[in-house]
Order: structure tokens, then sequence, then C-alpha cells
């Protein structure tokens, strides 16, 4: 090893980022920009798979020039990216279409098929891993019904960070995580002939990727690729997990002797427990949640909500909107100036909210694509900041429910994304949960978990509970401990929640067909 810098990229669904840290997970640099996608009148989502690359190796350049030394000092590169979706290439590895994101809600009918039909029995026991309108599974089942010429002229179902990881190597793989909660049962860690028979992609099997741990084999970079990102060709490019597990990672969730979970408010909503073996993995009901497997037979299980910040976004939205139809001209930063002192005095259940805003509905902990944000209870007393306190009671209850299927709330809780900024919100999720709050003085965890990945392909740390211990156990930060009437009341707001979700299902399908006789 003669390299003191390791590179992560991030190729999110808002950004692609591509961060430098030195060997003890010091952040060294960065550089970003805006990732672009396009929705389709249809309820796609979709995105460009070769700007994609284009705009990742521009990011890899822009960083490796304000490295000293350039791309000199470089040990190794290390790739995350969004989860889910579909990006199918061709034989000569040429994208066959424009990707398919997560936010896709195309093949709503066929995943509320899915979960209808007596397969998804076999896919959940399997996988351990809840169906939903997201997932690459769901799109190629999608895709075989109503549009098989895809599928006829693709030799390879990637998704985003796999893609990426190809441009930069050559090699088309997948990784651990990805796959394993996908197709793979979670006992043993290889596809399952039975999860792809109940889905009915037999004839498609050859579709799904060789499966590479990232944090034993790395493959060199192609000299195509490293004209473009100014990187040193032969450089060991490892392939991380999904963007989730590589935040998870950089968050501090890889210690089996922690009671831990970790909490992601960022655009959606990630729950989290470490799972030591198969043996410990919890199954609900609903059949919902992932099981996703880290390299060494080790699990995140998790609880996902479609729609976490996005909530916020649309109700400061509708802010601004309003404001500037009377002249008023406002940013969404300058709004939130002063807002968690607001939020904090505001009444707790003057309003109820459902914080199921994302249009593809929700996966966790159940999974209805129909679902939708509903605001209820209120009277001529309510305020606009009773309506939005009710939002950030929401998601800390959403956070709740999602670690009740779960089996329990940890005994401490990693909160990292967005809305770890938020005072009013860190205080209100520890009463929700009765578990202290710690934030991670990590500001690009994914980007830091994949290259925590890399050092361990690298044999600086033996495993990753080791380099969690060295690079992210530094950065913690003191608890917000949760605050005991705070917490009653939560208690009270949460058994209304419930009632109110409960009693929404007849609801949103009435809603999802009104919708659709009026599209």
């Amino acid at each position: 090893m003669s390299g003191e810098v390791l590179i992560g990229v991030d190729a999110g669904t808002s950004v692609i980022k591509a961060v430098a840290y030195d060997l003890s997970g010091r952040q060294l640099a960065m550089a970003h920009r805006r990732n672009v996608y396009h929705s389709r009148p249809d309820g796609g989502v979709e995105q460009d798979m070769a700007r994609t690359w284009r705009d990742t190796a521009e990011v890899l350049r822009d960083l490796v020039a304000k490295l000293p030394g350039n791309a000199s000092n470089v040990l190794a590169l290390a790739i995350t990216g969004q989860g889910d979706g579909t990006w199918l290439v061709d034989a000569d590895g040429e994208p066959v279409h424009d990707g398919w994101l997560w936010l896709d809600a195309r093949s709503a009918e066929t995943a509320r098929d899915l979960s209808d039909s007596e397969a998804i029995e076999t896919i959940y026991r399997e996988t351990a891993t809840g169906l939903n309108v997201c997932q690459m599974r769901t799109h190629l089942v999608h895709m075989a019904l109503h549009q098989p010429e895809l599928l006829e002229r693709s030799a390879a179902a990637l998704h985003c960070k796999d893609w990426l990881y190809f441009k930069l190597t050559g090699v088309i793989a997948a990784d651990v995580s990805e796959a394993g909660f996908t197709f793979c049962s979670y006992k043993t860690g290889s596809y399952s002939d039975a999860v792809i028979d109940a889905l009915g992609l037999r004839p498609h099997r050859h579709l799904l990727p060789p499966i590479v741990d990232g944090t034993r084999r790395a493959n060199a970079l192609t000299a195509e690729a490293a004209a473009l990102t100014g990187l040193p060709a032969g450089l060991p490019v490892c392939l991380g997990g999904v963007d989730v597990m590589c935040c998870a990672l950089g968050a501090g969730l890889h210690d089996p002797a922690a009671d831990r979970g970790i909490t992601i408010l960022g655009s959606t909503g990630m729950h989290m427990r470490f799972i030591s073996d198969a043996d410990q993995v919890v199954l609900n009901p609903e059949r919902s949640g992932y099981t996703m497997p880290f390299p060494g037979g080790t699990f995140a299980q998790i609880q996902t909500n479609m729609a976490a910040t996005l909530n916020i976004d649309w109700a400061l939205g509708l802010m601004r909107e309003m404001l500037l139809d009377s002249g008023v001209e406002k940013t969404q930063d300058e709004l939130l100036i002063g807002l968690d002192d607001k939020i904090l005095a505001a009444r707790p259940g003057a309003a109820f909210y459902l914080p199921y805003i994302s249009s593809a509905g929700e996966r966790g902990p159940f999974a209805d694509p129909s679902a939708r944000a509903a605001l209820t209870g209120m009277d001529q007393n309510t305020g606009w900041f009773d309506i939005l306190r009710s939002i950030f009671d929401g998601l800390v209850l959403a956070t709740r429910d999602c670690y009740r299927a779960l089996g329990h709330v940890p005994g401490e809780i990693h909160l990292t994304g967005g809305a770890a900024k938020s005072g009013a919100l860190k205080k209100l999720l520890a009463a929700a949960l009765r578990a202290p709050v710690k934030t991670v003085a990590q500001p690009e965890a994914g980007a830091a978990g994949a290259v925590m990945m890399a050092a361990v392909q690298q044999g600086l740390y033996p495993d990753l509970t080791s380099a969690t211990r060295a690079w992210v156990d530094p950065l913690v930060e003191p608890a917000e401990e949760p605050d005991p009437e705070l917490a009653d009341t939560f208690d009270t707001l949460f058994s209304a929640y419930l009632a109110t979700r409960g009693a929404m299902s007849e609801t949103w399908t009435a809603q999802a067909l009104a919708r659709r006789k009026l599209s």
C-alpha cells in the first residue's frame, strides 16, 4: 500500500458526491453536483444512465483536483448509490433504457397483485424482506408482463451503484446487500431459486449478476475510466453496499456489543437494528421491511418510510407558494430559521398527520402503494404551527411504528440524515422512542461507509466492527435524553396514530380508484 487517501462515491437520488478521507477517517475534500432525473405522466421516474456516469466521472475529476498531489496518494475507490430501481444493460454494456428509480410507481398494480398472491409467502420467508413497488424484482415482473421487449434486449439487470462500478471497472456485478434482500435466501446468501420461481422470473434468471463482497474483492480501474476521472488506471475499486447500508456503517451500526439502532431521516426514513446472525432475524405478520446482509453473515434489519423530510419539504413548499402569491419571496432555508422553537411551542394533538406523502405510497411497516398522507383531527382552533407540529410528530411516530415492527426500540439511537440538524426533531424523537438519541459528526455517512468497506478490503482493518470503532465512535456526540413528560404525551399520540392508520386502508383504495378514473 502506497496511498494515503480513500475515496467514496455516493450517487444519491438528489446529489452525486465524491468524498476523500485519510486513513484515520478524517474527511479531506468533497465534490458534488445535483443528480438529474425526470418524472413521467404514467408514474414513471427515470434517470439517464449515460449522463449519470458522465456526471460521476466529472465529480471524481473535480475531487481529484482538490487533493494534494492530485491522484498520486489515492489508495482505493469505493462506490455506493441510491437503492432499489432497475438499470438494464445489453450484451455490449450499453443502457437498454433510462434507469427506473426507486421512486417509479408504474408497477404499483404489479406489487399489489404479487402481495395478494400465494407467492408472497415464499418471497418473504426466503428473503425476510417485504415486497414493494420500489424494488427491482417488482420492476422485472412488471416489465415481463407489460414491456417484455426491454428484457429481451437485456443482458444484465443492475442497480445504480452496480452500473457505475461496471463503467469504472468493466465488471458486471451485484453487491452482497442489494442482491441479498432482493433475490437471495437470507439464510444462505445465495440467489434463491424458490424466490425467482415465485416471481415467475425463471426465463430472466440470466439477468442477475454475480455477487461480489466488496470487503474481500476489488477490481481495477480501466484505462478509459481513468482518463475520464483523473484517477490512475489499475486503482482498486470496491463495490460498496447499497446507500442505506453504507450510511448504517458510517453512522456506527456494525458493532455487536452495542444495543444500537440507526435512524436516517433524509428524503426517506430508514430505521434499523444490527442482527448478529440469521437466527435473530424477526419476521412480522405484515411481511414488511428489509433484511439486508452485511459481508460476513451479519445483517441490518430495516423498516423504511417512503417519505421523511419530503413531508417537511411539502409543507414549507406550501408556505413559499402562499407567500409568493402575496409578493413575498422566501427560500426554504429562510423559513427554517427559528422553526424549531415554534414547533416545540405548538400544541401536540391539535392535529394528527400520517406522513405518507410519496406518490409511490408506503413500504414500512406496511406496504400499500395507494397509501397517502392524511391530516386529520383539526378544529377552528388549529393554527399553522400546530399543523407543522403534527407533521414533525407524525415523522417520529412513524419511526416508532417501524421499530415496533422490528421487535423493540434499541437502547440508543444514532440519528443521521438532513433532519438530524433539527434540535426540535431530535428532542421529539428521543421522547417518542423513550431512548437517548445521538448524532454522529460524520456529514457524509454513505460515502464514509463505502470507504470503510474499502479499508477492510485493503487490509487496514480486520473487519467492519474494527473499522466502526476506529472511524465512527470518536464522532458520536452527546445524547439527547428523553423528556419523561413528553414521552408520556407520545404514548397517548401513538395510540391515536395507530388507530388512524388502521382506519385508512379502504379510504386509500377508494381514493386510488378515483385518481385512476380522473387521470
